[in-house]
């Protein structure tokens, strides 16, 4: 195994695990994660949505590990969701809370590159 292909397993487990957490917090509506959502203007009936995408993204970056096709989708998948919610926050004027998504999108994008780069 090459040090690209370790770093794209790595980077493929560590988006999934972190897009699998942010699912179950999607799910479980904690009040940060609603009080979040409120200041950000997206409303609560979006959260199962948003969810699914993050649990699916999740499922396919460990598929993508078996069949790289499906991670160089779900890879791409998430880094446009995630684009998307670094520009929520921009828009929202709430730019101390960049940090987060922009860490999701940073992963995501990472996986892509590397999945890409070992295709």
């Amino acid at each position: 195994m090459s040090r690209v292909d370790a770093a794209s397993l790595v980077v493929t487990i560590v988006a999934a695990a972190a897009n699998g957490y942010a699912a179950t917090m999607d799910a479980t509506r904690p009040a940060w994660l609603l009080d979040n959502m409120a200041r950000l203007s997206v409303p609560r009936t979006q959260l199962a949505a948003l969810g699914a995408a993050k649990a699916a993204g999740a499922v396919g970056l460990l598929a993508g590990i078996a069949l790289p096709a499906v991670g160089i989708a779900a890879a791409a998948g998430l880094t446009v969701f995630f684009a998307g919610a670094v520009v929520t926050v921009v828009r929202s004027h709430w730019l101390g809370h960049l940090p987060y998504p922009a860490t999701y999108l940073l992963l995501a994008a990472a996986s892509l590159t590397l999945r890409l780069a070992t295709a």
